[in-house]
């Protein structure tokens, strides 16, 4: 564990604040600095290189979607959503990297929910080991379970957030599970009477519906997820991390990761990682689970069946209870995807954390923010139609070996 380092936390940041607004650009780079947290190593593996072909991205045209609009640049996106660091790989060269404020290639970054694209690549490499089954019961691995709201659940559900689980994401309500959790992990200033710990807090949570319904995003599916993948492969999240995903990628830096009172990891937001590393994992999607560095860190099989989904998975997305502004899209795997089929998939964490794959212009791109709110569709669609736009354009460039990049139409 590391310990805190209060003698770098500017006045008047702490455990209590550090989620207010004005301080989120500082405390989402320096989360080891006031709260505790684990190392994930990178191991002693050799730095996977990044080639570079640096060019100017800002000034493509982000057409607009909808009659009467003004076209934007991909420069004002990034200016207007609170960015800390974006960059875009094609081909696996990057064309750029950006860093505002104090942010630097080095700094680490709160990754919020882009740490459940994390966890269940831990889970995909136990699954493709045997150690984990993905069909399996939560019981087979957690006996302790049996009397729980998640007991019947499987580790497929968890998977794609379609347990009966009945818990709010509701960022804005004090009272939500969401909230609750936080308090009982110590990520809160205020605690209420109630378990303290992940996982005693993850045991009071009571079953709504039958398991394997309809998705609805829900944090406490990827923190279970994590407890049974410790529990099956009995190990802590940080060694499996650093094992199975992180000391394979070619990392240049360590992760973090946050950990509740009793040292258990907060699975569902917690990990916190460099930009570049972030490029990184997300090449896996576009190299069939092979990162930078040549290493098979998921199988083909695993990445295949997160492309195509269940034959459901689409219907359960279209029926959540929540609408989540991504017509014909679906969760899998701990991952998006906005859009019918499989062109485009997302990690995405709340206050503007992005990790964009876009499999057919071999695309991979980040965003890291401090956005003030934590859900704004307002920032993120623009970001996503930034993105959409300069992979359009490149698919473009190399289907007609044109030259620059022009103004397309974003999907």
């Amino acid at each position: 564990m590391d310990g805190t380092n209060l003698d770098h936390v500017p006045a008047g940041v702490d455990a209590n604040n550090w989620k207010l607004p004005e301080n989120l650009r500082w405390s989402f780079q320096h989360m080891a600095d006031f709260l505790p947290t684990a190392v994930i190593s990178r191991g002693e593996a050799p730095v996977a290189q990044l080639p570079e072909a640096h060019r100017d991205l800002d000034s493509v045209m982000i057409l607009p979607s909808l009659p009467g609009g003004a076209p934007v640049s991909v420069g004002s996106v990034m200016a207007t959503t609170e960015t800390d660091g974006w960059m875009l790989m094609h081909r696996g060269a990057v064309l750029t990297e950006q860093y505002f404020g104090e942010m630097t290639a080095a700094s680490p970054h709160l990754l919020m929910s882009m740490s459940k694209s994390l966890i269940g690549a831990v889970a995909g490499a136990l699954c493709d080991s045997g150690v984990l089954d993905a069909d399996a019961q939560l019981t087979d691995y957690l006996p302790e379970l049996a009397q729980a709201g998640y007991a019947g659940a499987t580790v497929r559900q968890l998977l794609d957030m379609r347990s009966g689980i009945d818990f709010s994401e509701n960022y804005l309500d004090p009272t939500a599970g969401i909230r609750m959790m936080e308090q009982a992990i110590g990520w809160s200033a205020f605690k209420a009477p109630g378990p303290t710990g992940m996982y005693p807090f993850l045991r009071t949570l009571l079953r709504k519906t039958a398991h394997g319904g309809v998705f609805e995003y829900r944090s406490c599916e990827t923190d279970m997820l994590g407890w049974v993948c410790e529990a099956a492969a009995k190990s802590p999240m940080a060694t499996l991390m650093s094992e199975l995903v992180w000391g394979k990628l070619g990392a240049e830096s360590n992760a973090t990761m946050g950990i509740d009172q009793l040292g258990t990891g907060i699975f569902d937001g917690g990990i916190n990682a460099t930009m570049r590393d972030m490029a990184r994992f997300g090449s896996l999607v576009l190299n069939g689970g092979s990162s930078p560095s040549g290493e098979q860190v998921l199988s083909s099989e695993w990445i295949t069946q997160t492309l195509a989904g269940a034959p459901d998975s689409r219907d359960a997305f279209e029926d959540s209870p929540v609408d989540n502004l991504m017509p014909g899209g679906m969760y899998r795997n701990q991952m998006w995807f906005p859009y019918p089929g499989d062109d485009v998939v997302l990690c995405l964490g709340i206050h503007g954390q992005m990790v964009y794959i876009n499999r057919p212009a071999e695309v991979v791109a980040v965003k890291l923010s401090s956005w003030p709110i934590p859900q704004d569709p307002a920032r993120l669609f623009p970001t996503l139609r930034a993105f959409d736009a300069i992979s359009a354009a490149l698919l473009v460039e190399v289907n007609t070996a044109a030259a620059p990049v022009a103004p397309v139409e974003a999907a």
